[in-house]
């Protein structure tokens, strides 16, 4: 299973492809901002390319997971050779390990989907401080043309009460 999320950049999408080792294409997203696929792997080196040539000006910052569910499978075996008793302690011995192994199993799934969500949570805060900055820049030109027109007004107040005709004292 892979999850990939764009982070920064314009338009926040990304066109993303996953190849087989025989060199077929499995997967294909295009122009998308977040994926999230499980593609069942056979023996050999996969490749998997993001492209970003629709938006060669702007720079991405893409989060990437790869999981692969079969790592754990031959850790139960390292378990067995500390084991040693009666048969009626092995069969106690190995539903503990089962569970252990049950446990360990979701802690692994569950700090990886904390990892996506930190993913998450960063390319909001992006999203957040960009348009805080958009604000501030917008609400300054909005201030000055304000300044800029109150002064106008003042100036052409003033103008209508003053006096143009020449008094002799």
């Amino acid at each position: 299973q892979y999850n990939f999320l764009v982070l920064d950049g314009a338009g926040l999408d990304v066109d993303f492809y996953l190849e087989s080792p025989k060199g077929e294409i499995l997967v294909f997203h295009q122009r998308k901002s977040d994926g999230i696929h499980t593609v069942e792997t056979e023996d050999g080196d996969y490749m998997f390319c993001f492209d970003k040539t629709f938006s060669t000006i702007s720079e991405k910052v893409i989060f990437f997971e790869l999981i692969l569910d079969n790592m754990g499978e031959g850790q139960q075996e390292d378990w067995k050779k500390y084991i040693t008793g009666t048969d009626l302690l092995d069969m106690k011995l190995e539903d503990i390990l089962e569970s252990i192994n049950n446990v360990k199993a979701r802690l692994s799934k569950s700090l990886q989907i904390q990892t996506l969500l930190r993913a998450f949570e960063a390319r909001d805060r992006n999203i957040q401080e960009s348009n805080f900055d958009t604000v501030n820049f917008w609400s300054m030109v909005n201030l000055g043309v304000m300044v800029v027109v109150s002064a106008v007004q003042v100036y052409m107040l003033k103008s209508l009460f003053e006096d143009k005709r020449k008094s002799r004292t």
